[in-house]
């Protein structure tokens, strides 16, 4: 897509007050080349009052992968997405992708396109190590040990960043949301390092080094309020933005200024918690992953107030306790959390290195403690070093005392945000959890993160996933990957004429958007229902309305889906499923047939013929994200036909718990 297409598209999707704004933010941007709006010298810092540490101080029971972490970067190791232990230096380059090679132009930071790959390479790719997680990783290493080298080395990485990535130059210099998250590391780094005591400033030059971060903070401070995400780009990123210029005025209430921004992003964390978030916990940017760092975002915010003898309102915190019910009913017996809408491995910062570590066992754990939950412990699983960090050995002991041994009785409907579940056994070796995504596209105007995926549904059997969700893949680079992560053939539902429910109009942006609603819901039964419908396909010459009915029968263990086409002339109707990454599939006379490592699927439909592809370039199809920019080969399956008319298709799904092995 060009860039003036892109940019008409982003167009139509403004009103009059943004389209105000933007030119506003033009003019900002063309005033700073002249040093209008920036700050030329950062005042001198001056300590009005004593913040209290919101990590709490002490050493791990086994520091061993946190220490191997901290050698890796020592070495000059780095993970950056899908490059592993890429040799960038240490330190590194900042302003070097480390993916294509790409060195990124030292001008005017808002004046750079950073979504020009011949410019920048890959943004994430660039971004990402500046944010600086491997300077808390070394800070944790030097807290734990007690060896002073991982303090020695935490000072050499930032004085070569603030080398190299001088205000206000730079692509380390364009978003918002990238200074804020590198000011929530730089503040537990800080706090880990000793605070302003810390040993590293002492003498003269220790004293120059801790000037040039305080500096540098501030800048910081002074960028992020000065250019909030408003409007259809106020969804994580303004969150994010509120979060970093908190817990920074929190941690350094050093200038005239920090009051003011710390009631400001008091305040707006507030009202954007209960803004962008349903009443029933969902975040409305219809993306699980997403979800997670929002809640990241308040847990972190919640403990700096809680540290300094302050909180957040009760809507507050009890929004953060319904969006953790959320994920609670989302996660399988496994662990397992449909990968719903866009997902890119960001962590606000990184506390825990445990093998197998997941984001939202760890954050169901802190709510435990938050709200005193049994069921958020039962799901979590175990105290992670994230939470040790976060609650110190009180946190421990509140743990050790919550009783989990209530049965698991989860939500089963989200009826603002637009999911619901089927099922039964949950949280057992006989659970069956089926998901169903009735949502609607996205956030704002723009939907940035949501997925075409109305109706589609994923399914876990005795915690193994048999039908899934393929997850994102692909941001701002590889358009045709971008593209069919986020596709309608590439989720468990239906397409018509080969064409995507809602219409692409950028790598983050949706132009005509399907709307999903809920027609009935019924779980008291032996036969637990599920019905909705969407207009995504309404604006096609011939409207074709799609209605999906799910039936789960409790005692049989066998799933009927029927969709019915509402149209009148002829159309291409297809019936996707997706399956997991264990999954062996086989066809025979026309049923297939799924098994997975301890469980399995019989499949059949009532019309068209069955294809199967897997690991397919052309067409793309048959794949997995599990982490961003990495993908692995699964099997996809559509029955394809032509209908005209209105039509019902029928899928039979017979569960097959235990099932034994199969060649593939």
């Amino acid at each position: 897509m060009t860039t003036l297409a892109w940019k008409l598209n982003r167009i139509k999707l403004m009103g009059g007050a943004e389209i105000v704004w933007r030119f506003r933010q033009i003019a900002q941007k063309k005033a700073a080349k002249w040093g209008w709006g920036l700050v030329p010298q950062a005042p001198a810092s001056r300590w009005h009052a004593t913040a209290q540490p919101f990590i709490e101080m002490g050493q791990l029971p086994d520091d061993t992968a946190l220490l191997a972490a901290a050698e890796r970067i020592l070495n000059g190791r780095w993970r950056v997405f899908s490059m592993h232990d890429a040799p960038l230096g240490f330190p590194p380059e900042w302003n070097r992708d480390p993916k294509t090679g790409t060195l990124a132009p030292m001008i005017l930071g808002k004046a750079i396109d950073y979504r020009s790959e011949a410019l920048v390479g890959d943004i994430k790719y660039l971004w990402e190590p500046s944010r600086h997680l491997e300077l808390v990783t070394l800070a944790l290493a030097a807290r734990s040990s007690g060896e002073a080298r991982y303090a020695q080395a935490a000072r050499a990485l930032l004085e070569s960043w603030l080398a190299q990535c001088p205000y206000p130059l730079g692509v380390h210099w364009t978003s918002s949301l990238e200074l804020a998250v590198r000011l929530v590391n730089w503040s537990v780094a800080w706090q880990l390092l000793g605070g302003a005591d810390s040993s590293l400033f002492h003498g003269p030059e220790g004293l120059a080094f801790q000037r040039r971060w305080l500096d540098a903070i501030y800048q910081h401070c002074h960028f992020i309020a000065g250019y909030f995400s408003r409007h259809s780009s106020a969804n994580n990123h303004l969150l994010g933005e509120y979060m970093g210029l908190y817990i920074a005025s929190v941690t350094w209430p050093c200038w005239s200024e920090s009051k003011r921004w710390l009631r400001e992003a008091k305040a707006g964390m507030e009202k954007e918690a209960l803004k962008q978030n349903f009443a029933d916990g969902v975040n409305k940017e219809q993306a699980v992953y997403y979800q997670h760092e929002v809640m990241d975002m308040l847990l972190l915010c919640q403990r700096a107030a809680h540290a300094q003898g302050d909180t957040f309102s009760d809507g507050y915190l009890q929004r953060l306790e319904r969006m953790a019910e959320f994920i609670c009913s989302m996660m399988d017996m496994d662990g397992n959390v449909p990968m719903t809408g866009d997902a890119d491995d960001a962590q606000m910062v990184r506390l825990a290195y445990e093998k197998h570590w997941s984001p939202y066992r760890s954050l169901l754990a802190s709510c435990a403690l938050l709200f005193n939950r049994g069921d958020f412990k039962r799901k979590a699983g175990y105290f992670d070093d994230k939470n040790r960090w976060l609650f110190g050995p009180a946190g421990l002991q509140q743990w050790l005392a919550l009783d989990a041994s209530a049965p698991e009785a989860p939500v089963l409907a989200f009826p603002d945000g637009g999911y619901f579940l089927l099922g039964s056994d949950f949280g057992t070796p006989d659970e069956v959890r089926m998901v169903i995504d009735c949502a609607p596209l996205g956030y704002l105007s723009i939907a940035a993160h949501g997925h075409a995926d109305a109706l589609a549904f994923t399914l876990s059997v005795a915690g193994e996933e048999l039908l899934t969700d393929p997850g994102t893949y692909a941001y701002h680079t590889q358009k045709k990957w971008r593209d069919y992560f986020r596709s309608t053939p590439a989720h468990n539902t239906v397409a018509v004429d080969g064409l995507d429910q809602s219409e692409i109009g950028g790598n983050f942006m949706w132009l005509k958007k399907a709307n999903a609603r809920m027609i009935a819901h019924e779980t008291n039964s032996d036969v637990q229902v599920f019905e909705g419908e969407h207009d995504g396909y309404g604006r096609l010459a011939d409207p074709v309305l799609h209605r999906r009915r799910i039936e789960f029968n409790f005692n049989n263990k066998c799933i009927v889906v029927k969709d019915i086409l509402q149209c009148t002339n002829v159309h291409d109707i297809s019936v996707h499923w997706q399956f997991g990454d264990h999954c062996v599939v086989t066809v025979n006379e026309g049923q297939l047939q799924a098994q997975g490592l301890r469980s399995g699927l019989r499949m059949r439909c009532s019309h068209g013929a069955l294809d199967l592809l897997r690991g397919s370039d052309t067409p793309p199809g048959g794949w997995i994200s599990r982490r961003f920019d990495e993908k692995a080969p699964i099997a996809s399956a559509a029955w394809r036909v032509r209908v005209q008319g209105t039509t019902e298709i029928v899928t039979h799904i017979e569960l097959m718990p235990q099932a034994s092995p199969a060649n593939y």
